[in-house]
């Protein structure tokens, strides 16, 4: 199987070598080369990741031509600036000779910019969904740690690249090879198809909230857009008030309401670092119906207004001189 790995600036590292680390696993432990692989990059040469780490790349230019079994984007920050014509061409010459066209981690963005998503089943990390979602309505977008959709595959990154890899090792060569190979990198339970990124033990409070506050938390993420009064909320628990503000105070430690206005604000700073809306439209998305509360309660959240963030936040987090969440200048 020959496997060609796209890879844009800023590429999750870990991501990427937990990709070709089960590949060459599987050749070392069968003595046979069943798997062949090579980095690429638009422009070739040293690609920067995100670690600070880089691979040697070959120029698109060199292997756009030849035909390879499966073709591998592995994209992080700012996909869609990596997404110009020659890379749109050449994916679209693979698509139509058949290849098999992945991704990992943000790639998904680029297939479904170049319109290789239409209609296809996809995953992308969690923290860029709800820009995906707004962007590619088009593609069936799942929270799946990975996706094989025919020939269209796709996978969230992080840890799940080795998963995602053993499962092509799956189907290429079967059950004991792909079982070796997870031993070998003592990976020892390979979560199947269908496993979730954000499983309800871990997401958000994990095994030690009351079922009352995760069925709070569960009623409040399935409606940001349109914010439930808290006291809806109660009303479908079966609980009073004071009640759950007493379940919050002591595991959530904010009040439902702050607790509510954050994770939407959450969704909108994904929305503001991650698409071109408009910052009325990401306000109307994320629950609030005026800008300027949103704005306000923005800065107060991340410490800067959203038109700023929206420059700042697309800059890759390594390069970045604040945190994620920076105090407000007092003064």
């Amino acid at each position: 199987m020959r496997i060609l790995i796209l890879v844009t600036p800023h590429f999750n590292m870990a991501a990427t070598a937990g990709l070709v680390d089960p590949f060459r696993a599987a050749n070392y432990l069968d003595g046979t080369a069943h798997f062949a692989w090579e980095f690429a990059s638009v422009i070739g040469g040293a690609c920067l990741a995100s670690n600070g780490m880089s691979i040697q790349t070959l120029p698109l230019a060199q292997v756009q031509g030849a035909l390879r079994d499966m073709v591998i984007l592995s994209s992080s920050w700012t996909p869609e600036a990596h997404c110009g014509a020659p890379l749109r061409s050449a994916l679209w010459h693979w698509a139509q000779s058949g290849v098999t066209l992945g991704a990992i981690d943000t790639g998904a963005f680029v297939l479904a910019q170049a319109g290789l998503l239409q209609g296809r089943r996809a995953t992308v990390h969690y923290e860029h969904m709800d820009a995906f979602g707004e962007r590619f309505p088009g593609c069936d977008l799942s929270e799946e740690l990975y996706v094989f959709d025919g020939n269209r595959i796709s996978c969230a990154g992080g840890g799940a690249s080795v998963d995602f890899a053993l499962q092509i090792i799956r189907g290429a060569k079967g059950d004991a090879l792909a079982n070796a190979a997870a031993r070998y990198l003592f990976h020892p339970v390979v979560r199947p198809p269908g496993a979730l990124q954000n499983a309800a033990v871990q997401e958000p409070l994990g095994s030690t909230a009351p079922t009352a506050v995760k069925r709070a938390i569960a009623l409040m993420e399935r409606n940001l857009e349109t914010p439930l009064p808290i006291a809806l909320i109660c009303e479908r628990l079966g609980i009073s008030h004071r009640q759950l503000n007493r379940l919050f105070a002591g595991f959530v430690r904010k009040t439902p309401a702050l607790y509510y206005r954050d994770i939407r604000l959450d969704r909108a700073r994904g929305l503001v670092t991650q698409t071109d809306l408009a910052m009325s439209e990401i306000a109307v998305a994320s629950g609030f119906a005026s800008q300027v509360h949103f704005s306000r309660a923005y800065r107060i959240r991340f410490g800067l207004p959203p038109s700023r963030d929206r420059i700042e936040g697309r800059v890759p987090f390594e390069f970045r001189a604040w945190p994620m969440h920076r105090k407000p200048r007092q003064g």
